[in-house]
């Protein structure tokens, strides 16, 4: 695993309801490694749990990260302990910073939709879309206006041009028309999307006639349930071991539950930290990582949420 970096816990503040940002800087005090905007960086929680956070500040800053994190009394546990355990001083470890929602760098306009805590990277992405003097347009969707997280910033970054946010707020406001959003932006415009499931869906199916290199969207999980049949066996190609995948586990709780070491993260199937090479059989892709082609070749898998089409899945591993 590659080294971690200790982050000490600088500010906790609540940016709207139930949404809390957490301002980290380096524990030994010096300069953070740089990232790029849309980039995040993996915590490593209690309990072996590593969650996947977007950095919603300036990416020309190196002395803090910030994040931010949205309770979900539902979910698996990350979101619960951070608001309710850490304090300010204390040192978290996480990753150096990753990139799978990356700006484009051409001068073309960009077109950003963001749904609840989906702003999170929109607002890194706008902060380097200001400082370039590029051409933007945001649209932002949240159930109000207190359970939309950094709409100050949003506004202050729209500057002189508040017409360049297209807010919308729940039930009383006009609900956001993504098929109006697209059809009206320009035929260089590169698109930008992250927010919950449905939303993406919408947004990929309706932005399916534009190239497919001026969409851009982030999930927070995969469009598809995770494979939890089992029924099949895994085999390491490297170690000799075979392990048989029983229903209700994943490939990965299977690797887990014998101690075999793999990296992962997000375990839903949208950051590839997990992305292992297959050397037989035919993988049950469920990620929303590989790309169409990719999966096609059947010659890697994200054992996170992936299952097998065969009675073997060889690993090499």
């Amino acid at each position: 695993m590659p080294d971690l970096l200790a982050l000490r816990l600088r500010q906790i503040r609540l940016e709207a309801d139930g949404v809390a940002s957490y301002e980290l800087v380096a524990a030994d005090g010096r300069v953070l490694p740089p990232f790029t905007a849309g980039a995040h960086v993996d915590l490593h929680l209690p309990e072996q749990r590593v969650r996947s956070y977007s950095l919603v500040n300036d990416p020309a800053e190196r002395h803090r990260y910030v994040i931010a994190v949205q309770l979900d009394r539902d979910g698996r546990g990350g979101s619960r302990w951070l608001h309710g355990v850490p304090r300010v001083g204390d040192v978290l470890q996480a990753s150096s910073p990753i990139n799978d929602f990356a700006l484009d760098a051409s001068d073309a306009p960009a077109v950003l939709v963001a749904g609840g805590i989906g702003i999170t990277p929109i607002v890194s992405m706008l902060h380097r879309l200001v400082k370039l003097g590029r051409p933007w347009r945001l649209h932002y969707a949240a159930r109000s206006r207190e359970q939309a997280a950094f709409l100050d910033a949003v506004e202050r970054l729209a500057g002189d041009a508040p017409s360049r946010v297209s807010l919308h707020l729940g039930a009383g406001d006009p609900r956001l028309d993504l098929r109006a959003v697209i059809a009206q932006a320009p035929p260089d415009a590169h698109l930008y999307c992250c927010g919950p499931a449905r939303m993406i869906d919408e947004f990929v199916a309706l932005a399916a006639g534009r190239a497919p290199t001026q969409v851009h969207v982030e999930r927070f999980a995969a469009a598809s349930e995770a494979a939890t049949g089992g029924g099949f066996e895994v085999v390491l190609k490297k170690s000799g071991q075979r392990f048989l995948v029983e229903p209700g586990k994943t490939i990965l709780d299977t690797l887990l539950d014998h101690e075999v070491e793999v990296q992962y993260s997000c375990s839903s199937g949208v950051c590839g930290t997990c992305r292992t090479p297959v050397l037989e059989g035919t993988p049950d892709h469920r990620d929303d990582y590989l790309s169409d082609d990719e999966k096609r070749a059947n010659d890697s898998i994200m054992v996170c949420c992936s299952g097998s089409r065969s009675k073997t899945l060889v690993l090499d591993l």
